[in-house]
């Protein structure tokens, strides 16, 4: 597939194109950029019950740092994503990771959560830089929906390598040595993405296709991308599948850990187990879209996630304010365990097909498109995290009952299937 993108010499100021296949690496490297934000999220969830102790506060208020952490990058992705249709996507990339790489050494000597708190903010702001503009470049790179669909499978199995070995690491790290080497590797990994932007990423957005908008007409396009049909029900369905995810995200560690008696490490092995399931469905995607419509795919993937969540929300009640009586792998527990796999996995195929979906009829502004895109799916990631802790504070929802986890996957996996029929017609 041919495609125009600026090479090395054209970054050190010599200015012409080539005309080039898309290299190998280049979605590698594009998935290891996105996987800044999923390692940020992953990497300390074993470690909250260890920082509850260090930082001398509540469980609440370190759940409450993942609804910190999704504000920002719902807020940083909105500056960003014109930034990259005005600058181009390098210079962006750059500064991000930058900050990002600094906020996450403030996060590792953060004397408390609320220093902690505002650190993980602005590493948010950087972080969100790498959530918009790969997908971006994507775009740029590839303007066939299908052919975008795959790219972004590929991308999503390279990011989704990062969660598989960051709660594993994260859950070494706190059993051995302290939770605060976790954000020193993450700073580590900010400076590593800088030095590979810098010397390998080309710039996928040529000069004449930037866009230089006053603030005013920027909101206008916000609210032009709003009022599109097939961008509006593509991004809520990607904005539930992130409820949907986040739900899990923020309620799974003490679940598992504090109510089930899992160790940290054996927590971040089941993690990995969900990721590998995530990213199989992530690359049977990749298959699928060459052969079937799309549009059909993201409906069967939905039915699926929805199915799997009647079975977890009629487990958990079933299981009633209470965890399992017998810590370890107890046959509720894999029954659990099971439902939850049959309700993430899909999200593997939903999440590049609504994506680029949201995407496919927005070429000129894909920085912005895809930067309100990742803006929802944060801010209802968001809203899930301070569900997930609205619901774990009453009493009959505490003590680690995985009935808040299952409530909120449910909505999420409902809401997307509400959202189908809003699509347009494909003749």
């Amino acid at each position: 597939m041919a495609v125009n993108i600026q090479t090395s010499e054209q970054m050190s100021g010599r200015k012409y194109e080539v005309q080039a296949t898309t290299p190998w690496w280049l979605p590698v490297l594009l998935g290891f950029l996105t996987a800044v934000g999923p390692i940020s999220t992953d990497i300390y969830l074993p470690a909250f019950p260890a920082m509850v102790r260090s930082l001398h506060t509540s469980l609440s208020s370190v759940q409450m740092t993942l609804s910190i952490w999704f504000v920002g990058l719902a807020i940083g992705q909105l500056t960003v994503g014109p930034l990259s249709d005005r600058f181009g996507r390098r210079r962006p990339l750059i500064v991000g990771n930058a900050i990002f790489a600094l906020a996450s050494a403030v996060c590792a000597a953060a004397p408390d959560i609320l220093t902690f708190s505002a650190a993980r903010f602005v590493a948010s702001i950087g972080a969100s830089a790498s959530l918009v503009i790969p997908t971006a470049c994507v775009r740029d790179l590839v303007p066939d929906q299908r052919a975008g669909a795959r790219m972004m499978s590929r991308l999503v199995m390279v990011m989704g390598v990062v969660p598989i070995l960051a709660p594993m690491l994260g859950g070494i790290v706190v059993t051995f040595v302290s939770w605060r080497v976790i954000f020193w590797v993450s700073a580590v990994y900010g400076l590593l993405c800088v030095l590979l932007v810098t010397r390998m990423l080309p710039e996928t957005l040529a000069e004449e296709n930037r866009q230089r908008l006053p603030p005013i007409m920027l909101l206008a396009r916000y609210f032009a991308l709003l009022g599109h049909r097939g961008f509006l029900s593509h991004a809520l369905i990607s904005a539930f599948s992130t409820f949907l995810s986040f739900s899990y995200l923020t309620a799974a560690s003490p679940i598992f850990i504090n109510g089930f008696g899992f160790t940290p490490f054996q927590f971040s092995m089941l993690f990995g187990l969900f990721a590998v399931f995530m990213i199989g469905a992530s690359q049977i995607n990749g298959a699928l879209v060459s052969r079937f419509d799309p549009h059909k795919i993201l409906t069967v993937a939905t039915s699926i996630s929805v199915a799997g969540s009647l079975v977890l929300l009629g487990l958990a009640f079933w299981m009633g304010g209470h965890p399992a009586v017998t810590p370890g792998l107890s046959p509720i527990i894999v029954a659990l365990i099971g439902a939850m796999l049959l309700t993430l996995s899909p999200t593997g195929v939903i999440y590049p097909n609504a994506t680029m979906g949201a995407l496919a009829d927005h070429a000129h502004v894909a920085g912005t498109a895809s930067a309100l895109t990742g803006t929802m799916q944060y801010v209802f990631g968001a809203v899930a995290g301070i569900l997930i802790g609205l619901l774990s504070a009453l009493p009959h929802f505490s003590g680690g009952t995985p009935l808040p986890m299952a409530i909120g996957m449910a909505v999420g996996a409902f809401a997307m299937v509400m959202c189908l029929p809003l699509r347009p017609i494909r003749t």
